[in-house]
């Protein structure tokens, strides 16, 4: 075959995979398994044999047009440069990981045959992404994944949180899609093509007309999707779906389709530099902001959610000073260690007896019962806080090295006031994901909490998974040598600058936790939790009255923000409070959209009952006066006619004497 069919048959193969497992899922359970991890895993062998034919040399590009439109044409079209190659190989490790874990993790789930359909599906429509050459048919993939995160985050439909959690994700997700819509459209119309090569030439040439509004408009949609300030807030409640699902969602799919949006169509936002400085402070105040919540988070999986918003940042702050490589270098490494993350927190979950949240100031000798967790955990914490020689470093000093460049004008591929922006909250943000990182792995690994009942050993399908991805959590950084083959002959070595200071405070940032730690830790030793908690400054209550004011959601976060013994609340102090409930944006969101909307759906309603019924009402009423009347006239008594007849014969004959008499 060549290299274009199997390209072609890579995001097929997982889309006809989740319509046989849709099919046959009540019919013949038994091939639901292997139909879940079969297609992917091929998809995954063909995509990597489609990145070592691509070899980072020139773009694979074939389109076919699919019909006639009379104006901007929409073709089906593959465009795989380096960066869509090794993009796909990542979505198919992940996917594949996250079927195979799933068959040992929702073993005993009555709707896993539909759950491992959407991820199938999921995986397919983010490989349509990824592969396709045309704008049109990328928003096709684009548009799957939303309604497939819905389906999936709100899996548990029995819980609240699940339902209200799936139903947001794909309302805030929408609200960015519609000004991303309006932006393709603006920008096929200056460029007469939806398709990517041919947009791209027009930037170019400088044929884009409002490069500013079409720019902002698509980074609207971007924002939604990737979970960037100020469209992010769906992401933390997401974790409401099953453990894997946050690990695909996290590391492959959906957030990661923004990015890699942008990696792809970066000299579009290059083209304005207002853009760019925009990008940069989306991403600066998305990096400081999750930071700070993730250190004020206790459920081990909102922790790691407020982590990818902020390593999510890091990659549009690559982005936003004109380092498309960077950017999907950090993507690519992020993507392992996030689905280790994510994972190995599963295994700790499905330890504990329970399918979805797991407070970590009740976890106690988890280091023992769940070996394989802490093991692959601890090198994934260390990538995360960009520990040398674990491959989080080399990423992320990539990011805060053209951050550098910018800023000190040894580059001009975009302002430098987004360099200084990205390089300054970058470097702030290494030493809160130091922080949180250490405080997890203290509180999950370290804890003092109640010991949960032993629910056994984890299936070697969950255990197995988490070394396979430890691999490239350790030692994806050594690939730093081939790996600009595949970016543009970028050079992705880290400076020597930004590597002393990102790996200096993030050094700092993990002891200064630990010791925050070993200090909350004593004191809890001395002091009984009740009297702690009834001091006014350690009182839970009073942060979960606001947030039942406020009509904020209430997390074990907040439950459990008196624990004496967490160095998060020590360490952010009066700040606690506001971080643990996201700084109260969705209380902003509820006063700016919807209690209005609340309100104008009042008003309608009161219209609609008060006075479009009252008119239909009065509208039906009348004729079934008139006929009552007429039905009382039309009695069938012949005396009855015969004496109205003669009293109106008088009646007549009166008037017209009186009009006689008058003249």
């Amino acid at each position: 075959m060549t290299t274009t069919t199997l390209a072609v048959l890579v995001p097929l193969l997982p889309f006809l995979g989740a319509a046989a497992g849709l099919l046959l899922g009540r019919t013949a359970p038994g091939f639901v398994r292997p139909l879940a991890v079969l297609p992917v895993l091929a998809s995954l062998v063909l995509a990597v044999t489609v990145a070592v034919d691509q070899g980072g040399g020139q773009a694979i590009d074939s389109r076919t047009e699919l019909t006639p439109t009379g104006s901007v044409p929409i073709e089906l079209g593959l465009h795989i440069d380096g960066f869509a190659a090794l993009v796909a190989v990542l979505v198919g490790v992940v996917a594949t990981c996250v079927q195979i874990y799933s068959t040992g993790y929702l073993r005993d789930d009555p709707r896993y045959p539909s759950y491992a359909a959407l991820v199938s599906l999921f995986t397919s429509a983010m490989l349509l992404v990824v592969y396709s050459g045309d704008l049109m048919v990328l928003l096709v993939g684009w548009e799957i994944m939303g309604i497939c995160s819905y389906f999936l985050v709100g899996h548990y439909w029995e819980t609240p949180e699940a339902r209200a959690a799936s139903l947001k994700a794909f309302l805030v997700t929408k609200l960015g899609d519609v000004p991303f819509l309006i932006g393709l459209f603006a920008l096929a119309t200056d460029a007469g093509s939806f398709r990517i090569t041919t947009v791209l030439g027009t930037v170019a040439s400088g044929g884009l007309h409002h490069p500013t509004l079409v720019a902002l408009l698509l980074l609207a949609g971007v924002a939604g999707k990737s979970a960037l300030f100020p469209l992010h807030t769906w992401l933390p409640d997401a974790m409401a779906g099953p453990t894997p699902v946050s690990a695909l969602i996290h590391a492959a799919t959906m957030v990661a389709a923004g990015i890699y949006f942008v990696a792809r169509l970066l000299p579009v936002f290059q083209a304005s530099a207002a853009a760019m400085v925009v990008l940069a402070v989306m991403a600066g105040v998305t990096m400081v902001g999750s930071g700070l919540a993730a250190l004020a988070q206790d459920d081990i999986k909102r922790v790691l959610a407020y982590s990818t918003i902020g390593q999510l940042g890091y990659m549009a702050g690559a982005l936003a000073v004109g380092d498309r490589g960077a950017a999907v270098f950090h993507l690519l490494a992020h993507g392992a260690f996030k689905a280790l993350l994510f994972l190995a927190a599963g295994v700790i979950i499905h330890a504990s007896g329970t399918n979805s949240l797991a407070a970590m100031s009740r976890m106690k000798d988890l280091r023992l019962r769940v070996p394989d967790a802490f093991w692959t955990m601890t090198v994934a914490l260390l990538a995360l806080a960009a520990i040398p020689p674990f491959s989080g470093f080399f990423s992320k000093e990539a990011v805060l090295g053209a951050a550098e460049h910018v800023a000190t004008g040894h580059t001009e591929q975009a302002p430098g006031a987004a360099g200084w922006i990205v390089l300054v909250t970058g470097l702030v943000t290494a030493v809160l994901t130091a922080a949180y990182a250490t405080r997890l792995w203290l509180l999950a690994f370290r804890g003092h909490g109640t010991e949960a009942p032993d629910h056994g050993r984890q299936p070697v399908t969950m255990t197995a998974v988490l070394w396979v991805l430890a691999i490239p959590s350790l030692a994806f950084g050594l690939a730093i040598g081939p790996l600009p083959d595949w970016f543009d002959g970028h050079d992705l070595t880290p400076v020597l600058t930004t590597s002393v200071l990102g790996t200096g405070l993030a050094l700092v940032g993990g002891i200064v936790t630990y010791g925050a730690w070993r200090h909350t830790t004593a004191l809890a030793a001395r002091v009984p939790l009740g009297a702690v908690a009834a001091h006014p400054d350690a009182d839970a209550g009073h942060v979960e009255a606001e947030a039942i004011a406020a009509h904020e959601p209430v997390f074990g976060d907040v439950a459990h923000a008196s624990d004496p013994a967490d160095p998060g609340r020590l360490l952010l102090g009066p700040l606690h409070r506001h971080a643990a409930v996201g700084f109260h944006l969705d209380t902003v969101y509820s006063v700016l959209f919807v209690r209005p909307v609340q309100a104008g759906a009042s008003l309608v309603r009161f219209l609609d009952r008060e006075v479009v019924d009252t008119y239909v009402r009065g509208a039906g009423a009348l004729p079934r006066w008139l006929g009552t009347a007429v039905r009382r006239a039309q009695t069938g008594n012949v005396q009855t006619y015969v004496s109205a007849l003669l009293a109106g014969t008088v009646v007549l004959v009166v008037a017209a004497l009186l009009v006689a008499t008058g003249a």
